[in-house]
């Protein structure tokens, strides 16, 4: 079983690695994931031997709080909670910048001299610095106690060590300035030090929460989708009840412009459906009877009614959010260096900390007690290994969002990271490349016979097929239907297996059927066997209709190529991808549609059942594979592929089965998969670059290694300024995602 909960008091990468160990510890539990941008922790467990108490223990124990057996937030609900955190925040901000900016101006110098005189007051300077220092700051300590409590360490001690370091000197110089000045010390107070470092860490922890607030749009958006109320025909009248009390089975109207309420079947009427919030396809979908709705999609222009099927949490739009949501809140394997990294951090920046006040006091300048101290609080304060812990999952929150916003449903992160890899794609040819159902392609009529025109052909054919159960007849019929032709009735119908059909019409003996059936009746089809033979080669299954031994005209029908096949094959060429096609079809049809399609790599006749070895055969070339499936008989294939990539349209198995679901059922978003896989992992990267490589290069720095040589030390106020700043950017990096096309 799978459970999600939000976690808090989380502030970094450090955090994370305690609530998964701690919760991994738990007997019953198989995985665990904590997830810093979401603060979500997801465990799979095993129900019977673990309960919410354990997993509370569990998180409580690290030093944390698991939010468990209420019940689950709405979205209004989470944004209000969102919104009194960032206002107290701000407050707290904005109280700490104001005291730190008032104690700055009375103790810098040189700017000292305009401030007024009881500013530059020692005392006044510390009644300022205080509730900054346990009021604003009491978050920090109480994370660090309980951290101390579990032997641990995170962000928030190193930021309570530092400012305690910077406020207990000046405190004790207040108190105690002839102390310092025996020791050759000028007894200058550091309460701008703590009270500023308080104030920049808070306002970028503000600026990180409003900026992990837009990682998470996409479900908002998709929220927002969900209609509030439905009319429902109840004892012959239509009322309207709350979306939540809609049971299956209920008959529902919809007028024009009005959202679907829920997923269910039109039951009567007609009408025009915009599905781009499912399927991303800007262009209405006609519906009738008998045909799917979705709910929250949009009715254009007809009236009618639909039975509900499914409602609550089982509507497609339910699944996508839950699956979107997953997605965002699943790790990355490229987030397990940061994570390793992140384990050994604060205690080896503690460390290093303690070195650096030691070599100072040692061999530093006079006064060397001073140059000590602030180093250290400048090593403590720069070294957040926040950027390091939000580098990864916040590109992952944006890039799935992308995705869904366009029809692409992305599974876990891992799916996502690994699409980027992909050099062979194969295509399923029946339901994914083609439509999945023969039409009829041609209708040529035999300038010999006394047939008019091809309406009266199709007229003939589909008359004399409307008796049979064959796939091909049902796509003759249709064809007719749709050109609105009156078929004629037949009299004597009879089905020969394996050749075709024969009827009487109009006193007529009319046959209708393969090659064969047409030399067991002595109709001669010399004079059509050249275009016979060409429909036959470009993969189309012929049949010819006939009477009086004389060829009245041929009839082709295949399963079409889907109108988005060609721009999705070339797309993926573009990207460098190999593009492979795998049927049961003979060699012959395979090739003709390989051939239209522009595949040179055919696997034709293979059973179900070998798809899965073909699959590994191409892995077994040393390539990345993704294989693309209807998701129920391609299920062992999708399976065995590196990236699943199911063509649905949002059923259960199709979701399910996959890595990828494309809803919108459009081939043009495989190479839209990839691409955006190809985005974000740069994104990531970025992200760790800029995360590590900001560590690497100030932690130095605020050591002193530039002073022996230009005399320059780290402040701690620009230490705590470069410390905000690198989660923040680390953010808007991966915000940046949501511009880029794919």
């Amino acid at each position: 079983m799978k459970k999600t909960f939000p976690i808090k008091g989380m502030h970094c990468a450090s955090c994370v690695g305690r609530i998964e160990k701690s919760l991994k510890k738990v007997s019953g539990i198989s995985t665990a994931t904590v997830n810093l941008a979401t603060e979500q922790a997801t465990v799979e467990y095993d129900p019977a031997r673990v309960h919410d108490e354990h997993l509370s223990e569990a998180v409580s124990g690290a030093g944390y709080q698991a939010v468990l057996g209420g019940t689950e937030l709405s979205s209004d609900q989470q944004q209000l909670e969102r919104t009194k955190e960032l206002q107290y925040l701000g407050r707290m901000v904005a109280m700490s910048l104001t005291l730190g900016g008032l104690i700055l101006w009375g103790s810098f110098p040189g700017l000292m001299e305009t401030a007024p005189l009881f500013l530059r007051q020692f005392w006044v300077q510390l009644i300022l610095a205080t509730p900054v220092q346990f009021w604003a700051g009491w978050g920090f300590y109480r994370a660090t106690i309980s951290a101390l409590k579990h032997r641990s360490a995170n962000m928030d001690t190193l930021v309570a060590i530092g400012t305690t370091m910077a406020f207990g000197y000046s405190t004790a110089v207040v108190f105690l300035p002839n102390l310092f000045k025996q020791l050759g010390i000028d007894p200058m107070p550091y309460f701008d030090v703590s009270t500023i470092i308080i104030g920049l860490i808070l306002l970028g922890r503000y600026f990180e929460a409003k900026a992990k607030a837009g990682t998470s749009e996409a479900i908002k958006k998709l929220m927002s989708l969900q209609a509030k109320t439905a009319r429902v025909v109840r004892a012959g009248k239509e009322v309207d009840i709350p979306i939540d009390q809609v049971a299956i089975g209920d008959i529902i109207r919809v007028r024009p412009g009005e959202k679907i309420p829920v997923d269910g079947v039109v039951s009567e009427g007609e009408s025009s459906i915009d599905e781009s919030m499912v399927t991303g396809e800007s262009l209405p979908v006609e519906k009738t009877v008998g045909d799917t709705v979705v709910g929250s999609t949009i009715n254009k222009t007809g009236s009618f009614l639909f039975r509900a099927t499914k409602v609550g949490s089982e509507t497609m739009l339910a699944r996508i959010i839950k699956l979107v949501q997953e997605a965002q809140g699943s790790k990355a394997p490229i987030q397990r260096l940061a994570d390793l990294v992140s384990s050994y951090f604060v205690p080896v920046v503690i460390m290093l900390a303690i070195a650096t006040f030691v070599v100072w006091y040692v061999v530093g300048p006079s006064p060397a007690l001073l140059y000590a101290l602030l180093n250290a609080i400048a090593v403590l304060i720069i070294a957040c290994p926040c950027a390091m812990g939000l580098a990864t999952p916040t590109a992952i929150m944006v890039g799935t969002g992308k995705g869904a916003e366009h029809g692409v449903l992305i599974k876990d992160a891992k799916s996502l990271e690994t699409a980027h890899k992909v050099k062979t794609v194969i295509f399923d040819k029946t339901g994914t490349l083609t439509k999945g159902k023969p039409e009829v392609t041609d209708v040529i009529v035999n300038q010999e016979s006394r047939i008019k025109n091809q309406e009266a052909l199709l007229q003939l054919a589909a008359s004399i097929e409307k008796g049979s159960e064959h796939s091909l007849a049902e796509a003759i019929v249709k064809a007719a239907e749709e050109k609105k032709l009156t078929l004629s009735t037949v009299t004597t119908f009879k089905a020969i297996p394996g050749h075709g059909v024969e009827g009487i019409i109009d006193d007529k003996r009319i046959v209708f059927g393969n090659r064969r059936f047409m030399e067991k009746e002595h109709i001669t089809i010399a004079n059509a066997s050249a275009q016979i033979e060409s429909l036959e080669n470009d993969g189309k299954t012929v049949m010819m209709l006939g009477a009086e031994k004389t060829l009245l005209g041929i009839i082709a029908v295949a399963d079409v190529v889907k109108e988005s096949a060609i721009d999705g094959l070339n797309a993926l060429k573009k990207l460098g991808v190999e593009v492979a096609m795998i049927t049961g079809d003979n060699t012959r049809t395979a090739n003709a549609i390989g051939k239209r399609l522009g595949i040179a790599r055919v696997l034709a006749e293979v059973l179900p059942d070998q798809k899965e070895a073909e699959v590994r055969k191409i892995q077994a070339e040393g390539k990345v594979v993704a294989m693309v499936g209807d998701g129920i008989n391609d299920a062992p294939a999708l399976a065995a592929a590196d990236v699943g990539i199911a063509m649905g349209s949002g059923t259960d198995v199709a979701i399910e089965a996959a890595d990828i679901t494309l809803i919108n059922q459009d081939l043009r978003s495989v190479a839209m998969a990839i691409t955006l896989s190809k985005q974000t992992m740069r994104t990531i990267k970025q992200n760790l670059f800029w995360a590590f490589g900001y560590n690497i290069i100030l932690i130095p720095v605020a050591m002193g290694i530039l002073y022996p040589f230009f005399e320059i030390l780290l402040n701690p106020i620009l230490a705590s300024v470069a410390m905000a700043s690198s989660s923040v950017s680390v953010v808007t990096n991966s915000l940046l995602l949501k511009r880029k096309s794919i």
